[in-house]
């Protein structure tokens, strides 16, 4: 049985030579990250080493990591000429990492094409990731519809994660984190209720970071005249760096099938312990139970 963690990310050696070709941002000097409107970021060389984070992946005892292309970078937002060297460049060492390895697509999402997402799709990737943001209205559910239709006819499940986080307030450096992508995937959550399941009943969605804690809103939203919050055996949110406080009261909002594990490793470390305070049966939920309905035959039994 195989433990499974569905959020790292890994820059691998062609990303980071695409991003170094680069003379606007999104962009690396060396190992410094220079993005739209934010400070510039030092890249630590040794976070996206191959084999030390396989070791890594073997200390944390998981089967299965799947990485994907860090969306706060903007690389989905940019023109489709430009987007697409640096989507090739990923896809070329994603699909051929290691064990125990696997990833989520990307694409571009300024100019949706669903045919060049189907042959990505087809060198085994786990499903596709779009950034929260790209999914914010109906207007995004809209302009993605062919990449979700291609989700659903693939039995391929889809991961949401926080987008660039924009050219809003200076603020220090855990304001991106704490802030424009809680509310991304707060708004996030809300339009796939609203306007993503209506469009696509069978699609399997995971959202990063507990979807920005909007689970625990279900009162507010029954309130304001909505529906009470009930659990969609399709939905799933992931953990990364939360702990027992917010996992429990996700868990008592949605139930134990609704949570599967995610670290963001290398921007955060996986949970001290795998249950977070809930037991035995909780963290076999969350690492292996979870992940194989949420990903279904990608999942398998590897490991």
């Amino acid at each position: 049985m195989t433990n499974v963690d569905v959020h790292q990310h890994l820059w691998t050696p062609s990303l980071l030579a695409a991003l170094r070709a680069r003379r606007e941002p999104p962009f690396l000097d060396g190992w410094t990250l220079r993005l739209r409107g934010e400070p510039p970021f030092e890249v630590p060389p040794a976070d996206h080493d191959i084999a030390r984070r396989a070791e890594l992946a073997a200390a944390d005892g998981l089967g299965r990591a799947l990485v994907s292309l860090s969306a706060p970078i903007g690389v989905e937002w940019l023109p489709a000429a430009e987007a697409r060297p640096l989507l090739d460049a990923y896809h070329e060492d994603a699909a051929t990492l290691p064990e125990p390895f696997g990833a989520w697509a990307a694409a571009c999402v300024t100019d949706v094409d669903a045919d060049a997402t189907a042959k990505t799709l087809d060198q085994g990737f786990a499903g596709l990731q779009l950034p929260a943001d790209s999914l914010a209205d109906a207007a995004g559910y809209a302009r993605c519809a062919p990449l979700l239709d291609l989700l659903e006819e693939r039995d391929l499940p889809l991961f949401v994660h926080p987008g660039p986080a924009g050219d809003g307030q200076a603020g220090p450096g855990w304001w991106p984190a704490m802030v424009p992508y809680v509310q991304q995937m707060h708004a996030a959550w809300f339009a796939f209720r609203a306007f993503g399941r209506p469009r696509h009943p069978r699609l399997r969605v995971c959202f990063a970071l507990l979807a920005g804690l909007a689970p625990l809103h279900g009162e507010r939203f029954a309130a304001r005249g909505g529906a009470r919050e009930s659990a969609d055996p399709g939905v799933f949110v992931e953990t990364s760096s939360y702990g027992p406080t917010a996992v429990g009261a996700v868990v008592r909002a949605l139930g134990v099938d609704s949570v599967v594990q995610g670290s963001d490793r290398p921007y955060a470390g996986p949970p001290r312990h795998p249950g977070f305070g809930l037991g035995g049966a909780a963290a076999y939920a969350f690492r292996i139970a979870n992940p194989r309905r949420l990903l279904g035959r990608e999942a398998g039994e590897e490991g």
